[in-house]
């Protein structure tokens, strides 16, 4: 009879991480869409100049600053008692609305429509702002509402529920839509709010709890003491300017994220190109991929209850992997092996599942009390800038070695993909120079200088 009470407070934690993790299986919808289906229907069925729509589809990362704006707007402006959850649901409404209107928008541009250009840019803009207020409010509620101690647990849930679903939307796109039809992809696309607003009000119902009276009054303060009335942008700078443990962290998470997503807009185009596979079959990509993050991060999770294994450690084996599973695939593309090309995907996701858990981790020490919101949405804007980077590089890339015939395709995507093994390469390097500790230990300091200086912008 002891044991029930324990038993019961398990299950009760196994249930709150797994509902915690709920509303990323949005986010992996979204980006399965735009990533798998989107990128690739538009440049190789419709024609569209692949550099034009990877920018489309990376522009919405680069409004990643919006993560440190709503950041410092909800550390200080509860709506109803509540910091988090609002901003969250607010951000994936916004977000999945766009993709109703996704498809006509690709006919148009398509067809070459000045018009639909301008609205499939617009619409991208408008994503990347509720992407930034749903990452930030969701990365901040997990750090506000989670023993450090879980946080890993839940950072490994969370993201095997949205690799999940990844792999499940490439799934349901390859068999609504084996070939282009537009009436299919419309059908896909409405989708989208139901998935990701239905996952995201299941996943915040009762884990903030609200803050009234005297208790929402002193945070309040706390976090003004903390974080006082200034240019929340311009602070951030000033930060990464005055204090080198946030600065090598910074870079640290842009150089990685760019070197794991350079291929990300091209990767199914690619394998349609080199591998002459249709959109289905190249849509697979994704689920192998998928796969081997998935139980990168759950072998990870197991492994560290376990052993006594660091975040930093984690986060550096799963960068040396996938600097490694890179090189494989640019062996693979050389030599024209089409049988090795599902097990280096394999292996890349593996050990981007292994960065994932020591990255994300280190991303959530590396804040304080009263300043999440902030520092939370200053590791969002590398991840976003990494990305949004990767994705206009790799398509400029394609276009340029590619489309205008300069080398063949083999060539081409190799090239590319041995440039992401470098960029692997480098991130772990600088990643070896990073103490938490020590971030600790100045950060309060340069954090009160930045908000002075913040003050007067």
């Amino acid at each position: 009879m002891r044991c029930l009470p324990a038993l019961l407070r398990m299950l009760l934690g196994v249930v709150r991480t797994l509902q915690l993790a709920l509303p990323r299986i949005g986010v992996g919808w979204m980006f399965a869409i735009l990533t798998v289906n989107f990128n690739q229907i538009v440049i190789f069925d419709l024609k569209v100049a692949a550099v034009v729509v990877t920018s489309m589809i990376g522009l919405h990362h680069l409004l990643s600053p919006f993560q440190i704006v709503f950041g410092r707007i909800a550390d200080r402006n509860p709506i109803f008692g509540f910091r988090r959850t609002p901003y969250l649901l607010a951000g994936a409404t916004v977000a999945s609305l766009v993709f109703v209107l996704l498809p006509n928008v690709a006919v148009g541009m398509g067809a070459g429509s000045p018009l639909a250009f301008v609205m499939g840019f617009a619409l991208l803009i408008i994503f990347g702002v509720g992407i930034a207020a749903m990452g930030d409010s969701y990365h901040s509620l997990i750090a506000e509402n989670v023993e450090a101690k879980k946080r890993g647990a839940v950072i490994s849930v969370a993201w095997t529920l949205m690799i999940l679903s990844t792999i499940i939307t490439a799934g349901v796109s390859a068999q609504l839509m084996p070939t282009y039809n537009q009436a299919a992809m419309q059908t896909l696309y409405n989708l989208t709010p139901l998935v990701v607003l239905g996952t995201a009000v299941i996943g915040v119902l009762g884990i903030e709890r609200r803050l009234r009276g005297m208790e929402k009054q002193a945070a309040l303060e706390r976090a003004r003491t903390i974080v006082p009335d200034s240019n929340p942008i311009k602070a951030a700078i000033t930060v990464l300017h005055t204090n080198p443990q946030v600065r090598l962290f910074f870079v640290f998470i842009l150089l990685t994220i760019m070197g794991i997503f350079l291929q990300d807009g091209i990767l199914e185009v690619y394998g349609r190109e080199v591998f002459e596979m249709n959109a289905g079959e190249a849509s697979m990509f994704q689920q192998m991929w998928g796969g081997g993050v998935l139980i990168g991060m759950i072998g990870m999770g197991i492994l560290s209850v376990v052993l006594p294994v660091s975040k930093k450690t984690i986060a550096t084996v799963g960068g040396a992997g996938t600097a490694l599973g890179f090189g494989l695939l640019t062996i693979t593309t050389l030599t024209h092996q089409q049988h090795l090309l599902n097990a280096s995907l394999f292996f890349m996701g593996l050990s981007v599942g292994l960065y994932n858990v020591g990255a994300v981790s280190m991303m959530m020490d590396m804040t304080i009390e009263g300043a999440t919101g902030l520092y939370m949405g200053l590791w969002g804007v590398a991840q976003a800038c990494g990305n949004g980077f990767a994705n206009v590089i790799g398509g400029a890339l394609k276009s340029v070695l590619i489309e205008t015939g300069l080398v063949d395709f083999a060539i081409g995507y190799a090239t590319i993909f041995g440039l992401e093994a470098v960029l692997m390469i480098v991130g772990v390097a600088i990643l070896r120079s990073i103490d938490i500790n020590e971030f600790r230990g100045i950060t309060n300091k340069d954090l009160t200088k930045a908000m002075e200086v913040g003050a007067t912008a």
